[in-house]
């Protein structure tokens, strides 16, 4: 197929070059053209609209809802092209409501629509081992499979558009939360001499040891060694994302007490210097200082 993808972080880069792999003919748009030309093998487009008007399917994952907006409806946005029968993924971690908002838009332009927001992190993606989550008609997804398949190692049809943006939520809502109780579980521990290795394996080991664990458990050792941490999410994206969540939660009239104080924890960690930082470190962050008052 003539696969397009419009953005390339951490995440989309991966993608293009498992896209690329599966033999599937690829062009790319960055919003800094550097990162598209760095994709050995992909047609450089100049633009979202470009882009669109080349490819068959369009895959899109960005930074926020507003950078979904402008790479779909922005002056050379995507449906700025030639978008008749194409088919538009959107993958980005976003508001239901944003996706639903867009898929009209879509439809209005004579196009298809998916969303299909992904869990796991860039490692499991670079192994095509991710989560798909998609909303749409099923035969939109039947449409796509044999693009997402390249990416994810499930694809899970969870209904109709904002579907599958919820479910993405939900799903890392858990995960969020667990972060602060692991932070909070270190401090209870702090100032035994404990080593860490053996420590974060332990956790593993226990009824309560998540899957996060197993694959992030080597980089939570490293900081709460006090070293240096790959990057992979960082504390910001995770905070950015856990607003999503309270946001949904609002809408729907729900509390989310829990959650809350986790966006507040992260907002701490951001003004203590950890904004960039993986969110491996984000346990050490606690259990040294966000446990304690100013």
């Amino acid at each position: 197929m003539r696969v397009g993808i419009a953005g390339l972080g951490k995440m989309g880069s991966v993608f293009a070059e498992r896209i690329k792999a599966a033999g599937h003919d690829l062009a790319v748009w960055n919003r800094t053209p550097e990162k598209a030309q760095a994709i050995a093998g992909a047609t450089v487009a100049a633009s979202p609209a470009e882009l669109a008007t080349r490819c068959e399917i369009v895959l899109t994952i960005v930074s926020d809802d507003d950078a979904v907006k402008e790479v779909y409806e922005g002056a050379e946005g995507l449906l700025s092209g030639d978008v008749t029968g194409k088919l538009l993924v959107e993958m980005s971690t976003v508001r239901p409501a944003t996706h639903v908002r867009i898929g009209e838009a879509v439809a209005a332009a004579d196009a298809r629509f998916l969303e299909c927001p992904v869990g796991g992190s860039v490692k499991v993606a670079s192994e095509g081992r991710l989560l798909g989550f998609a909303g749409g008609d099923a035969s939109d997804v039947a449409r796509a499979r044999p693009v997402l398949e390249a990416l994810c190692r499930r694809i899970d049809h969870a209904g109709p558009v904002g579907a599958g943006a919820a479910l993405k939520l939900a799903i890392n809502l858990p995960l969020m939360v667990y972060w602060q109780a692991l932070g909070e579980a270190v401090s209870l521990v702090e100032g035994y001499g404990f080593d860490p290795n053996w420590l974060i394996e332990l956790f593993a080991e226990s009824s309560g040891g998540p899957n996060v664990l197993k694959v992030r458990g080597p980089n939570i050792v490293k900081a709460l060694a006090g070293e240096d941490v790959p990057l992979s999410v960082d504390v910001s994206t995770m905070r950015k994302d856990v607003g999503l969540m309270l946001a949904e939660a609002k809408a729907k009239g729900h509390a989310s007490p829990l959650v809350e104080q986790v966006y507040a924890s992260f907002g701490r960690a951001e003004q203590a210097g950890f904004a960039g930082m993986d969110c491996s470190a984000f346990p050490a962050y606690w259990a040294r200082r966000g446990n304690r008052p100013g």
